[in-house]
């Protein structure tokens, strides 16, 4: 024990008594932030004017230098917000964030770049980078506790960024694709309704581009049908279906999808028929004899072939009798 004590001694009388150098002092800049810097270095990032500083950053970032390029660009947006070098800076500070896989925070900074210069000239490319964003966390990707630790997927958020998306600018060319890919986030949630109402919108939105409305038609009808198959006795939900799967079969007749959207609504109307028969079943035990003959009869009006027909005549027959015999 003594032996490994006096190692231990020595070792750390070492590690004091041999001088070394850290190659990165911690360096606090107000507005700034703390940063490393190499001693020789300095502040050599820095400039005095807005162009070199923007120049800096740029030369850094194509070197993949992203640690002087984030420093130098938020240097020039927070020196001089008003200069025209101010919205290149604010892009490459969401270049810079996204390289090094940060890409919630990449977003936000492509945000604002949108927010306050709506007219910049790369603004395609930007809305693009957002989308392609907003499609990782669709995916599954984590979103960072204080922007470092992964902790939890959510669609909500990924939803609202699809919104932004399309709130920076509705007919820009990856905004068809964004409202639909809303619709994609509330079906993750199982959030149906949300989700018809994100497809519905991008059916009326974009009714002059035949394939992202065809598209958002049908898939709001498929958000219908779920929303069906949850919702116990609900007829409403897969009557909307019907109506829509029925729009969609009118409107683009020659879809390859029309025959899988009639046997759909095939299935609708037997599940239609069954919530019908049940509720008549509720009515008959209760001995509500005028309402059960009601849904009875609207089994047979849904889909006067399905196995609940035959069935459904039969007990209104029956009750008839019941309904004759005790009024008299």
């Amino acid at each position: 024990m003594s032996c490994r004590c006096a190692r231990l001694v020595l070792i750390i009388i070492c590690v004091i008594a041999v001088p070394f150098r850290s190659p990165a002092p911690l360096i606090y800049r107000p507005g700034e932030g703390w940063t490393y810097e190499s001693v020789e270095g300095g502040g050599k990032w820095q400039r005095s004017r807005a162009k070199e500083q923007l120049e800096v950053a740029q030369t850094a970032f194509d070197k993949k230098d992203y640690s002087v390029g984030l420093k130098a660009a938020r240097r020039v947006v927070r020196v001089w917000p008003l200069s025209d070098y101010a919205p290149q800076a604010q892009y490459l500070v969401g270049r810079c964030y996204e390289a090094t896989g940060k890409d919630e925070k990449a977003f936000a900074e492509y945000q604002k770049v949108i927010e306050k210069q709506p007219k910049i000239a790369n603004y395609q490319e930007i809305v693009q980078r957002q989308y392609d964003i907003a499609n990782k966390y669709l995916a599954g990707k984590w979103f960072k506790l204080w922007g470092y630790i992964p902790i939890f997927s959510s669609m909500e958020k990924t939803s609202e960024m699809y919104q932004k998306i399309v709130k920076n600018g509705p007919y820009s060319e990856v905004a068809p694709q964004a409202q639909m890919k809303i619709g994609a986030a509330r079906e993750k949630q199982s959030n149906y309704a949300l989700a018809a109402k994100a497809y519905e919108t991008a059916a009326d939105r974009y009714h002059d581009r035949p394939q992202v409305a065809a598209d958002a038609l049908y898939k709001q009808a498929l958000a219908y049908d779920k929303q069906a198959q949850t919702a116990e006795y609900d007829q409403s939900t897969a009557g909307q279906a019907i109506a829509t799967f029925t729009d969609f079969m009118t409107l683009y007749p020659n879809d390859p999808r029309v025959a899988d959207a009639q046997k759909i609504i095939t299935t609708l109307k037997t599940e239609q028929a069954r919530g019908s028969f049940e509720i008549a079943k509720f009515y008959e035990k209760y001995k509500r004899w005028n309402g059960a003959m009601v849904y009875y009869n609207e089994v047979i009006v849904l889909d006067a072939n399905s196995r609940y027909a035959a069935p459904a005549r039969q007990r209104i027959d029956e009750l008839k009798k019941r309904v004759t015999a005790s009024t008299k």
